[in-house]
């Protein structure tokens, strides 16, 4: 297929996506999974990736450059070359032990649509295009050895199952059955998660970072974690010397699994020592009420869903942030710590931390940043809209 100067360019730069209106001649209709090859105008090879006749990302690049054959051997070296940008994960102390983490990013990674995580022996592959359905053959072996390799799919595949010849969400693809929730280790503490009917694949391991930044700063501290889901941060506080932790999060179920989080690190002396808490609420209502009560915190962690999963969600999801802001700067001790959170690609980090300024000048409070952060380094960034992840850690006055 021929596409348009400006979508050439685009993959020049290594752009991971062909969008449909780019493409001015096709030569064969093709389905879902064919090798789509892409030339310039004047028919120069551009780039090779997956086809999906029924996404408006109409071809997924693999390869941009010179032509390459794609074949099982190109998939394992792809994986080895993601798998090296993991190193450090596997080289911490025993201190810090970590055997959870994303060994395949994505786009970020040169395989778009399909993301690869690790929870000790369970490896959870999660696909977003059908189009990587007749290479799973392939992909595979490829794989590092488990016990187990269990599918997830995104609601796009699960609402057409015709697409899919016979697999199912949650399916095990490879090795032995699981059966209940998978433990694995992070910065030395113990979590269990749920690979089949949890978020994502069970676990926000993008947060790695930015839950040891919370342990830092949290000595002596009463803190509130809202979209605590299966209290990550709750438990790096603790062991970061929080005197209580309270989690809150509409999902019971979330905070159940929270609470068994908190058992499983009961060797550590801090967290042994912290008191926590549960609340299934809403959280906009619950840091309005706490608020109207006079209740305040020392730390206050927001880090809610994406607010804007389309473009014409954006102006909600910045108004969403900034009322946010000014209901958890609401809930603060003078000279408390705000960390607040973004995991919506399509909100800029500009825009994301304006909404939280304005939204403590709205609250007649003054902030004092400490940090901007992103991605851990199993989530490696390769284009502008794969980086979703805002954190802003701040003081209140």
């Amino acid at each position: 297929m021929r596409v348009t100067p400006a979508a050439s360019r685009a993959l020049r730069h290594g752009h991971p996506w062909l969008f449909e209106g780019a493409i001015t001649k096709q030569s064969f209709a093709g389905v879902a999974g064919d090798l789509a090859v892409i030339f310039d105008k004047k028919r120069c090879f551009l780039a090779i990736g997956l086809y999906d006749p029924d996404s408006p990302i109409r071809v997924r690049i693999l390869h941009a450059g010179k032509p390459v054959l794609i074949n099982r051997q190109w998939f394992q070296d792809k994986i080895a070359t993601a798998s090296a940008v993991r190193c450090p994960l596997r080289t911490q102390p025993v201190s810090r032990r970590t055997t959870g983490c994303r060994l395949i990013h994505g786009e970020n990674d040169g395989l778009p649509g399909l993301i690869l995580d690790r929870y000790e022996n369970t490896l959870v592959l999660k696909l977003y295009t059908p189009a990587w359905v007749p290479h799973l053959h392939d992909i595979l072996p490829a794989l590092p050895a488990a016990d187990r390799v269990i599918l997830r799919l995104s609601r796009a595949l699960t609402s057409k199952p015709e697409r899919l010849y016979g697999l199912e969400e949650g399916m095990i693809v490879s090795g032995s059955a699981l059966d209940g929730h998978v433990m694995f280790w992070e910065n030395g503490l113990r979590f269990e998660a749920e690979p089949i009917l949890g978020h994502k694949t069970g676990f926000y391991f993008d947060q790695r970072d930015n839950r040891a930044r919370v342990e830092k700063l949290a000595g002596g501290k009463d803190v509130l974690n809202v979209f605590s889901y299966t209290g990550g941060f709750s438990v790096y506080a603790a062991r970061g010397g929080a005197r209580r932790v309270m989690s809150v999060d509409t999902s019971a179920a979330a905070l159940a699994v929270a609470t068994r989080n908190w058992n499983h690190n009961q060797q550590v002396p801090a967290v042994a020592n912290s008191v926590h808490t549960t609340l299934a609420a809403d959280a906009f209502e619950t840091l309005a009420r706490m608020a109207e009560q006079g209740r305040h915190f020392d730390m206050v962690i927001l880090d809610p869903p994406a607010f804007a999963h389309k473009r014409k969600h954006l102006a909600k999801a910045l108004s969403a942030y900034r009322r946010l802001a000014v209901l958890g700067i609401n809930v603060l001790r003078k000279g408390g710590t705000l960390v607040q959170a973004s995991c919506s690609s399509r909100v800029s980090a500009d825009d994301f931390f304006d909404q939280i300024n304005r939204g403590a000048t709205e609250a007649g409070r003054s902030l004092v940043e400490i940090e901007r952060t992103g991605h851990a380094v199993d989530h490696p960034i390769s284009y502008p809209e794969g980086a979703y992840l805002k954190c802003l850690f701040a003081k209140v006055l």
